[in-house]
C-alpha cells in the first residue's frame, strides 16, 4: 500500500463528514485524561429477536502499552454482556466501530446494535427534537456479546501523557491498536477462544480489513470467525470521479438511480425496485460501461441513445449527459435532481433534501442531522442509563488534522491500495472466516455499485462471501426497516455452522 498523497486523503475526508471527524481543521485542544480506575457495571434486561436476555452494561478502561512498550493508550470502551444461561466462553463476540479517521462509535452504538437505539421517523422532515431513545427489539445481543471500539483521541480514550499521537496515524497503527484492543479485552475477560467478529463502517473498513489480517496471524489463536463491513471503502478509488475513472460513473449509477426512485424521478416502466435496479445494474456493466470507454469515438446516435437511458435511471435529462460525455459526478446529481425545487440532496443519505446554496457556494448537507442526533442521543444515554458519571467530554471530534498516512513507503504513479488484500489472505488461512458487506442505496459516499464491483473482483470465496444494499444513506440502519434487516442478516452470519 504506497500509494500517497492530497488526492485519497481529500476522498477519506470526505467519508467523515458524516461521523463527524474533522480533516483539515485547526488541531484540537488537548483532552483532559479520563479517571475510569474501576469499570461501571450496570445491570439489564431485554427482549432481542423476541428472546429475552439478560444482561451486563460494562464501561471501563483498557490501557495498552505504546510501540517502544511504554504507556501507550487508554482506551474506554463500552461492552454488553450476557449473564446468565446465555453466558460462556463460547459466546460469540462482535467488536463494533465507526470509521473516520477517526471517529468514536455512538453512531453505530444509538444507531443499530445498541439495546436502546435513536428512533428515527419515517418522515423525514420531522424534528430531531422529537426522535425518542427506545428499546432495539432488533440487535442481536440474544446471539453475542457487543464490545465498542472507540480509538484513542475520540470518546473517553485517550492517548497517555507524553504519547505523540501522530505515531497512531496510519493505516496500519490505527488496525494495530483495535487489534491490540481485542486481544486485551479477550484476555481480561477469559474470553480468547470465543469466536471473534469485527463490524467496521466507513473507514472502518479499512481498519477491520487490515485487522483481520493482523489479529489472524497472532501467536495465540483468537478464533476469528469473520467480518462486517459497512459502507465499505476498501476499493475507495473507485469512488473517485475523474473523467478518465469511467469505472467510478459505472459503479455510481446504481446509487444515483435508487436516488432518483426515492425522490419520484426515475422511470420504472412499472417494474418493481429490485426488478427495475438489476436491469439498470446489467445496463450499467456492459452497454454503458462500453459507451463511456469508447469517448470522443462514440457516434452522436449511439451517444443520444444512451443518454436517454441513463435520463430514464437517474432523473437527469439526457441533453445533461449528450453535454457532459455521459457523465455526472455523484456531487453534481446532488445539486441537479431537484434544483428546479431549489433543493439539495444529502451527502451521506441523499433521501434527505435541503435548500440550494447560491451560485458558487457549497449547501450544507442536510443529512448531518442524523449523526449529530445520535450523538445527542448517547450523551443522554450515557448520563442516564450507563451511569457513567463525570468522565468529562466525550469527544466526537477527530484528532487527525493532517498527515494520516494510508501507506508506508515512497508514493509512486504505479502504486494502488490494495485494501482487500489483507482479507483475501485471512479467507486463505482461515476456512472458517466468512464477511458481509452492507450498503445504503442512497448512500452518495459509499456506493452499492463500488461494493458489489469490488466483491465481484475480489478473489474471495462466494460461499462465504456475500453483499447486502438495503434503503437509506450511509447510516442505513436509521430506517428501521432497513435495520430489521441489517441485523438479521448479521444474525445469519454469527450463527451460522463452520
Amino acid at each position: 500500500m504506497s500509494f500517497t498523497g492530497r488526492g485519497l486523503a481529500q476522498i477519506i475526508a470526505c467519508l467523515a463528514l458524516s461521523l463527524g471527524a474533522a480533516q483539515a481543521q485547526p488541531a484540537p485542544a488537548p483532552l483532559t485524561p479520563v479517571a475510569l480506575e474501576a469499570p461501571v457495571v450496570t445491570a439489564h434486561r431485554g427482549v432481542f429477536n423476541g428472546k429475552p436476555v439478560a444482561y451486563q452494561a460494562r464501561v471501563e478502561a483498557i490501557d495498552l502499552p505504546g510501540p517502544d512498550g511504554g504507556p501507550g493508550v487508554r482506551l474506554v470502551t463500552t461492552a454488553y454482556v450476557a449473564t446468565g444461561r446465555a453466558a460462556g466462553p463460547e459466546r460469540p463476540v462482535i467488536f463494533i466501530f465507526n470509521g473516520g479517521p477517526i471517529s468514536p462509535s455512538p453512531y453505530l452504538h444509538m444507531g443499530a446494535f445498541g439495546p436502546k437505539r435513536l428512533a428515527v421517523p419515517d418522515d423525514l422532515s420531522a424534528d430531531p427534537a422529537s426522535f425518542q431513545i427506545v428499546d432495539n427489539p432488533y440487535t442481536v445481543l440474544d446471539v453475542a456479546d457487543l464490545v465498542f471500539f472507540d480509538p484513542a483521541g475520540t470518546g473517553f480514550s485517550r492517548f497517555a501523557d507524553g504519547v505523540d499521537p501522530q505515531t497512531y496515524f496510519s493505516v496500519e497503527a490505527d488496525a494495530r491498536q483495535l487489534t491490540d484492543f481485542v486481544v486485551a479485552w479477550s484476555k481480561a475477560h477469559g474470553r480468547e477462544a470465543s469466536p471473534k467478529y469485527l463490524f467496521g463502517e466507513s473507514y472502518g473498513t479499512i481498519r477491520a480489513a487490515v485487522a483481520v489480517n493482523q489479529i489472524q496471524k497472532l501467536p495465540q489463536d483468537q478464533n476469528l470467525r469473520g467480518a462486517m463491513f459497512m459502507g465499505q471503502a476498501m476499493n475507495i478509488v473507485e469512488y473517485v470521479q475523474r473523467p478518465q475513472n469511467i469505472i467510478s460513473y459505472v459503479v455510481s449509477l446504481p446509487t444515483l438511480a435508487a436516488t432518483a426512485w426515492w425522490h419520484g424521478k426515475a422511470d420504472l416502466k412499472g417494474q418493481d425496485f429490485e426488478a427495475w435496479m438489476a436491469e439498470m445494474r446489467t445496463f450499467a456493466r456492459t452497454e454503458y460501461l462500453t459507451a463511456l470507454a469508447q469517448g470522443d469515438d462514440l457516434d452522436a446516435a449511439t451517444r443520444q441513445e444512451v443518454a436517454n437511458k441513463v435520463e430514464a435511471y437517474s432523473g437527469i435529462p439526457a441533453a445533461y449527459y449528450v453535454e457532459n460525455n455521459l457523465r455526472i459526478t455523484k456531487e453534481r446529481f446532488r445539486v441537479e435532481l431537484l434544483k428546479d425545487q431549489g433543493l439539495t440532496l444529502g451527502m451521506s443519505d441523499a433521501r434527505y433534501t435541503g435548500p440550494s446554496a447560491p451560485a458558487g457556494q457549497r449547501a450544507a448537507d442536510p443529512s448531518r442531522v442524523l449523526p449529530e442526533a445520535l450523538i445527542a442521543a448517547f450523551e443522554v444515554y450515557a448520563r442516564d442509563t450507563l451511569k457513567v458519571g463525570d468522565l468529562g467530554a466525550y469527544n466526537t471530534r477527530s484528532p487527525v488534522t493532517a498527515g494520516w498516512r494510508y501507506a508506508e513507503g515512497p508514493a509512486s504513479p504505479f502504486s494502488d491500495y490494495p485494501f482487500m488484500s489483507p482479507v483475501s489472505e485471512v479467507f486463505a488461512l482461515n476456512p472458517d472466516f466468512r464477511v458481509l458487506m452492507i450498503n445504503g442505496h442512497q448512500d452518495t459516499q459509499t456506493t452499492t455499485g463500488a461494493m458489489d464491483y469490488g466483491l465481484a473482483l475480489s478473489g474471495w470465496p462466494r460461499d462465504r462471501a456475500q453483499a447486502r444494499s438495503y434503503q437509506g444513506g450511509h447510516m442505513a440502519y436509521s430506517v428501521a426497516a432497513s435495520l430489521a434487516q441489517i441485523m438479521a442478516d448479521v444474525r445469519a452470519l454469527v450463527t451460522a455452522a463452520p
